[in-house]
C-alpha cells in the first residue's frame, strides 16, 4: 500500500523529448501500417479493424498484467493503438459513410468521456497515476480514442479543408509547438497539455504517413505501403534501444 508520498514507478514512460519522437515515428507507422492490411492486402477496413484490435487488446493484457514497464511491450501497444485507430477511424468515416466531419466529432465526444470517466473514478489522469490496472484501462481506452479520433482529424484536415498533406502536417506542427510553448512558458495544467499534445501528434503523423505512401497525383510521395511501414518500424527499434527508456514516477 502507498502512501501519499511514497514514490512507485509507473509502467509507462517518463515523458521526454524521446518519448514525443518516438510516438509522432509510431503513429505514422500507423497510418501506412493500417493501409497496408486494409489497402494493399485489400482486406478492407473492418477486417483489418479486427485484426488489430484483436493485437491492440491482446498488447493491453500483457501490459496490464507486466510487472514492471518493458519498453518494446510499451511501443508494441502504442503502435498497435494506432494500427487499429486508422482502420477504425476509415471504416467508420468511409464504410460508415459519416465522414471526416462526424466521424471526427463524434470521436472527440468519445475520447472526452473516457477522460472524465477515468477523472470520476480515479480522481486523477495525469501519466504518474498509471500503476494500477484500472488505471492502465483507462489510459489503453483514452489512447485508442485519440488515436482514431486522430486520424480521422488528420483526414478532414487534409481532404476535406483542402490543405493537402504537406499543409495539414504545418498546421499540426505549429500546433505542438503551441503546446510546447504553453508549457514552458505558462502554469497551464500539464495534464491537459500532455492529453492535448497526445492527440495531436495522432493526425500529425497520419497526413505524414499519408503523405509517404499515396500517389504522387494526391500530392504524396507514392512509397509502398509496406517499405515505409518497415523503414518507420526500423526506426523506433533503433530509437528505443538508444535513447533512455525510463518508467515515470507515480504517487499514490
Amino acid at each position: 500500500m502507498y502512501t501519499d508520498t511514497t514514490r512507485a514507478l509507473a509502467k509507462v514512460p517518463a515523458i521526454t523529448l524521446g518519448f514525443w519522437i518516438i510516438k509522432v515515428l509510431a503513429t505514422t507507422l500507423g497510418e501506412t501500417g493500417g493501409d497496408a492490411v486494409s489497402m494493399s492486402m485489400n482486406l478492407g477496413y473492418l477486417v483489418g479493424t479486427g485484426i488489430f484490435m484483436v493485437i491492440f487488446v491482446g498488447a493491453v493484457l500483457l501490459q496490464i498484467k507486466a510487472r514492471k514497464f518493458h519498453p518494446f511491450l510499451y511501443w508494441g501497444t502504442i503502435i498497435a493503438s494506432t494500427t487499429v485507430g486508422t482502420t477504425l477511424a476509415d471504416y467508420a468515416t468511409r464504410s460508415l459513410g459519416i465522414g471526416y466531419t462526424g466521424g471526427s466529432s463524434l470521436l472527440l465526444v468519445l475520447l472526452l468521456a473516457s477522460l472524465y470517466l477515468w477523472h470520476r473514478t480515479l480522481g486523477r489522469i495525469d501519466v504518474e497515476s498509471v500503476y494500477t490496472p484500472k488505471a492502465e484501462f483507462f489510459y489503453w481506452l483514452t489512447i485508442m480514442f485519440s488515436q482514431t479520433l486522430g486520424t480521422a482529424l488528420g483526414d478532414w484536415t487534409a481532404d476535406t479543408a483542402g490543405l493537402g498533406y504537406l499543409g495539414a502536417a504545418a498546421i499540426f506542427g505549429g500546433m505542438l509547438l503551441v503546446i510546447v510553448a504553453l508549457y514552458y512558458l505558462t502554469t497551464l495544467s500539464r495534464t491537459a497539455l500532455f492529453w492535448i499534445a497526445f492527440v495531436l501528434t495522432r493526425p500529425l503523423g497520419a497526413v505524414v504517413g499519408d503523405f509517404l505512401d499515396k500517389p504522387i497525383a494526391q500530392g504524396g510521395l507514392d512509397l509502398s505501403r509496406y517499405t515505409a511501414t518497415g523503414a518507420l518500424l526500423a526506426a523506433i527499434i533503433i530509437l528505443i534501444l538508444v535513447l533512455p527508456q525510463r518508467p515515470a514516477e507515480a504517487v499514490h
